[in-house]
């Protein structure tokens, strides 16, 4: 039987192309979306994989979900936490509610994705746990606190997750794109945009098949002997 995969945020940007990337390797895949139900039904049209819509950043929403899509396409092995959102102001401007809307998207999405399915994957001595955060979370930005300590958080919980689960047959890792050629990145100014790909040396943005192709491989069997690790896709535009 093929493995079930569940991707947040599967059916936009970066998410689309990891859902069909991992259907196109054999795996029954569940796309978590949030809000957006045009997109997620022209996705499934286009697709084929069964869509979920729940909020990532309410743990009873997740559990709930996420047992739904056990009792309908059987246990999850393979969890992409994908989702994020941005909310970019300087910090002296930035809201309460501007913080707190992307750490509970963006952080908090981490441990109520994965807590409902590790005891799981620890009783079936198997796992592919992916976290995907950015290289904003390495290197931080400017206007970004919120998102960069979001996604900074990301690769510690995947560091510690990793050290917990590693005798189990459950591997944990982190993805750490660039700037990709999504919807999100579209809509930065086109100046602001011109130099941020003057600043990356491979000289264009990422593509989301490229971060697809990475998560592939981390969630698949040759990868077994990598955990705790966090795998940067960033064209040379920083070095961790």
């Amino acid at each position: 039987m093929s493995r079930v995969a569940v991707v947040t945020g599967g059916t936009r940007g970066i998410g689309y192309a990891i859902s069909v990337e991992l259907k196109m390797r054999g795996c029954q895949v569940a796309a978590n979306y949030g809000g957006n139900d045009e997109a997620a039904h022209k996705f499934q049209g286009e697709t084929g994989i069964p869509v979920y819509k729940w909020d990532v950043g309410d743990y009873e929403s997740c559990a709930a979900s996420l047992k739904r899509v056990e009792s309908e396409l059987g246990p999850i092995s393979i969890v992409i936490n994908n989702a994020g959102i941005t909310r970019d102001a300087m910090l002296h401007r930035m809201t309460p509610e501007q913080w707190r809307e992307v750490i509970r998207v963006d952080l908090d999405s981490m441990f109520n994705m994965t807590q409902p399915v590790i005891n799981g994957m620890r009783d079936r001595n198997y796992g592919r746990i992916i976290h995907i955060s950015s290289v904003n979370g390495q290197k931080g930005q400017m206007g970004q606190t919120n998102y960069s300590a979001a996604k900074a958080g990301i690769i510690g919980f995947t560091k510690a997750l990793a050290q917990e689960n590693a005798r189990k047959g459950i591997t944990v890792n982190c993805i750490a794109p660039g700037y990709i050629d999504t919807e999100m990145v579209a809509a930065v100014p086109e100046k602001v945009l011109a130099s941020i790909v003057a600043q990356i040396p491979v000289g264009r943005l990422g593509k989301p098949e490229e971060i697809a192709k990475c998560v592939a491989f981390l969630a698949s069997d040759d990868s077994a002997f990598i955990t705790g690790s966090t795998l940067t896709a960033n064209g040379g535009q920083y070095t961790a």
